[in-house]
């Protein structure tokens, strides 16, 4: 039997690993690609369940899914210790209570689950139990930002035990809901408060650097063996904690090593938060980049057009790319509105699947690829490259992945691939992480 303590993060789209480096991230959830995620000599793996870009009858179908096979694969290895973390969304848009509750019911039996939304790398923390993103300096409630409009995921409460209270639909009232702040993170009584859980009790915890996170992690990992079962809902840097990974092997600025050739890559931009949208503007400005868009509308209206699209956009790609240039494929900026949330959602695939299609024409020497918002991420891993499990290199900025495709991938071999959430980095970021692995490839 294994007593190591293994932590499985179930990850609504493929960005949740953006503070760790060296794990696996699998992006099928069968009993044998589970199996190779436990057997990792490395305490941590991923599995990329894109659940933030599905409609919750999916979601919970694929969660569940996901657990059932898990119980298999965790008694065919032999693991009783574990941790669960259902990983997402920082600015606290996702399935939730959703996610939590199928896991619950499937693993069950949890003494609590917690919600530790804070990702510092992206700017956002949680104190007194209110969940801020730093702007400029400035702690903005969330609720007060552009996510909580979220047309499928909006919500109205920075206050967390009022968004739990309003996500539950009352079913946890906002006085239920735990509190554990930064005082209580520093205080010797802090394992004691661990071990009274029971019930599945929900708990919210602060978070404003990351030690705070190390001695949450420290005391979890202290109940968690004195026989205590937790479920995690958490962003990205709790993660750090819990893996306790240390630093990367390959530093950021020295991610092109992973290049095999000198050409071009190719950059493709799903997400259209405003943040990107600013990112984008300039990467455009740069001289050897060339903007090509995807117009939604036009795909929405007139979706018989399709494959004269496809071919025009791969056309213009090839065109700009022989030209020793990086072909930067972008959806249009314009908010498209829908007639209902199923229609939203199918569309969606519709413009993922056509991008997967792009990657499928490109050539297979390009020197890489950047890949902007999670959902694209995600569909370019386990749609566009095919891709089964992958080995995370590291990040090559704060909250920025890098994976490399296998030696002997049919078509884009050894390829460096960026994967780069779309409300992550100042308004340079996409112009930093293309100029480091374009520019400084190694001779």
């Amino acid at each position: 039997m294994n007593d190591q303590l293994k932590i499985i993060v179930l990850d609504d789209d493929p960005t949740g690993s953006q503070t760790v480096h060296s794990c696996l991230l699998l992006m099928k959830w069968d009993v044998e690609t589970l199996r190779i995620g436990l057997r990792d000599e490395l305490p941590i793996f991923f599995i990329l369940t894109n659940t933030r870009a599905i409609s919750p009858k999916q979601a919970a179908i694929v969660t569940q899914e996901v657990c059932r096979n898990l119980k298999i694969a965790l008694a065919a290895e032999k693991i009783n210790n574990f941790l669960v973390v259902s990983r997402s969304d920082s600015t606290l848009r996702g399935h939730y209570p959703l996610e939590t509750d199928v896991i619950a019911q499937e693993l069950g039996d949890f003494d609590a689950h917690f919600l530790t939304p804070a990702f510092f790398e992206g700017g956002r923390v949680t104190i007194n139990s209110n969940h801020y993103l730093l702007i400029d300096g400035k702690k903005v409630p969330v609720s007060e930002t552009e996510f909580a409009g979220d047309s499928v995921f909006g919500f109205n409460h920075s206050y967390l035990p009022d968004y739990v209270a309003e996500k539950t639909q009352g079913k946890i009232a906002s006085e239920e809901v735990i509190k554990i702040q930064l005082e209580d993170l520093y205080s010797e009584d802090l394992i004691n408060q661990l071990l009274s859980l029971n019930n599945n009790s929900c708990v919210v915890v602060d978070g404003k650097i990351q030690e705070d996170f190390d001695r949450f992690a420290t005391a979890l990992f202290t109940a968690t063996k004195q026989g205590k079962r937790f479920l995690l809902r958490s962003a990205a840097s709790l993660i750090t904690s819990l893996a306790q990974l240390g630093q990367q092997a390959t530093p950021p600025e020295a991610m092109a090593s992973y290049k095999t050739n000198h050409k071009p890559g190719v950059i493709v931009i799903g997400s259209h938060v405003k943040k990107t949208t600013r990112q984008l503007e300039q990467l455009l400005q740069q001289p050897s980049t060339v903007g090509i868009e995807v117009e939604v509308i036009h795909l929405r209206d007139h979706p018989e057009t399709r494959e004269t699209i496809l071919q025009s956009i791969l056309h213009q790609v090839l065109t700009v790319w022989r030209q020793g240039k990086t072909p930067v494929i972008f959806t249009s900026r314009e908010e498209v509105t829908f007639v209902d949330l199923q229609e939203r959602i199918d569309f969606g695939r519709a413009i993922s699947d056509l991008l997967m299609d792009i990657i499928g024409g490109l050539p297979s020497d390009i020197g890489f690829l950047i890949s902007k918002g999670g959902i694209t991420s995600n569909n370019l891993l386990s749609k566009g490259l095919n891709l089964t499990t992958v080995r995370l290199l590291g990040q090559i900025l704060p909250g920025c992945c890098v994976v490399r495709t296998a030696k002997d991938h049919p078509q884009f071999p050894c390829l460096p691939v960026v994967l780069f959430p779309g409300n992550v980095g100042n308004d340079r970021g996409l112009v930093t992480a293309w100029e480091i692995i374009d520019h400084q490839a190694k001779i």
